[in-house]
């Protein structure tokens, strides 16, 4: 069993604006579900449940990120469009087209404006107190959580496989978000990720909705059979679980490098009573046999992957994906891409530069469609779309 402390060093119109948004999607949840189920013992709910969602333990907590979401969606919808009407100002003011200058120009032209410059500071501190509040009660209350962890560690259904020791690769040790000790460097890594992202879902995420769409549209082999299934870069298993909810029959695993996610991830899934096995394994050395599975995917993973982890994990889907299985890696769009605005070339630098998106401007210029392609497999880039906006890659290993 994992030691508990082996990874610890490793205003008023806003929230009026959006008070009944967030209250409204809170209460289609509970419709879903009864608040407060029926936790396996060792386990901690103090404040019930929404459907799938465990509730913030403490009101002022969620108080607290209630109003940040809201301010992530005010700054992304209201703010930023001022900010792109000021930039295409800027732009025109300079003799250009928005089309027209590169990332590097558009960088020099926008950075210090006041009204540009505010609408990055506005989304980035919110991210910044987002992450800090979550991390500081979960801290503050460790044993509680630690308890928690290893209450169900060795408990099914489902398994849990924690390498303490293995080889972390640098690559994956970035604070990706800023989220702090990002995948791999924090305890609990996986609680804070999985409240802060419900705030980079502004809200659209609290049931898993987004996963569990993705998961109904995932194309199957032609032949119908799906027994085995494995997502890689699981993180907290929300693509795994809706994956095992819709294809019950089969056996899923869900593998990532971050011991505390897929810590959490089994904690979860516990807790919900779903079968599926999780372990902090490599996508590029996931472990398993030749053509063992039918279906390999990952959920918004590669962004997040360098160019070698990204050549090594397509090779390492196709040795593990059967004649005739499915690979399907979602992530953003690559095809199709409408040239890049002034202002959206700013906004990708702030995102490399500022929330940490280390890999991002690699994933987008290293051609996955055509490593996937290399690999072996036959790819269609045509459907089905599993998420609304984003990329498809749904690729077939040759019967």
């Amino acid at each position: 069993m994992i030691k508990r402390r082996t990874l610890m060093g490793t205003g008023a119109a806003i929230t009026g604006a959006f008070t009944s948004m967030f209250a409204g999607r809170k209460a289609e949840a509970a419709k879903s579900a009864k608040n407060s189920a029926t936790y396996p013992e060792g386990t901690i709910a103090p404040r019930g449940s929404f459907g799938v969602l465990e509730r913030l333990p403490a009101l002022d907590l969620e108080a607290r990120q209630d109003f940040l979401t809201a301010f992530r969606a005010f700054a992304n919808t209201t703010i930023a469009r001022n900010a792109q009407a000021r930039a295409n100002e800027l732009v025109k003011g300079a003799g250009k087209t928005p089309t027209e200058l590169n990332q590097a120009e558009a960088i020099e032209l926008l950075q210090d404006d006041p009204l540009v410059a505010m609408t990055s500071k506005s989304w980035l501190t919110a991210q910044q107190l987002m992450w800090d509040d979550l991390k500081n009660y979960f801290e503050a209350n460790a044993d509680r959580y630690y308890s928690e962890m290893e209450a169900v560690d060795n408990r099914g259904p489902g398994t849990l496989e924690l390498n303490p020791d293995m080889d972390i690769p640098e690559y994956t040790r970035h604070e990706i978000h800023i989220q702090p000790g990002g995948y791999v460097g924090h305890p609990f890594a996986g609680h804070i990720y999985h409240y802060g992202t419900n705030a980079f879902y502004t809200g659209r995420n609290y049931q898993d909705e987004l996963h569990r769409g993705a998961a109904s549209k995932m194309p199957v082999p032609a032949d119908g059979k799906v027994k085995r299934i494995l997502d890689v870069g699981c993180g907290i298993g929300q693509m795994s679980m809706a994956l095992k909810e819709r294809f019950p029959d089969a056996e899923v695993w869900g593998l990532d490098i971050g011991g505390p996610m897929v810590r959490y991830a089994h904690l979860r899934a516990v807790e919900r009573g779903v079968d599926v096995n999780f372990a902090q394994r490599l996508a590029e050395d996931t472990k398993f046999p030749d053509g063992y599975f039918d279906i390999v995917t990952s959920y918004i993973m590669y962004h997040e992957v360098d160019p070698t982890g990204t050549h090594a994990s397509v090779k390492e889907a196709w040795r593990v994906l059967r004649p005739g299985g499915v690979y399907y890696p979602l992530d953003f769009k690559l095809k199709d891409v409408p040239p890049a605005t002034a202002y959206r070339h700013y906004r990708g630098w702030m995102d490399h530069r500022w929330n940490n998106e280390v890999w991002s401007p690699k994933f987008r210029a290293n051609g996955l469609p055509d490593i996937i392609r290399k690999a072996g497999f036959d790819l269609n880039e045509e459907g089905p779309e599993l998420l609304r906006g984003f990329g498809v890659l749904n690729a077939t290993k040759p019967a």
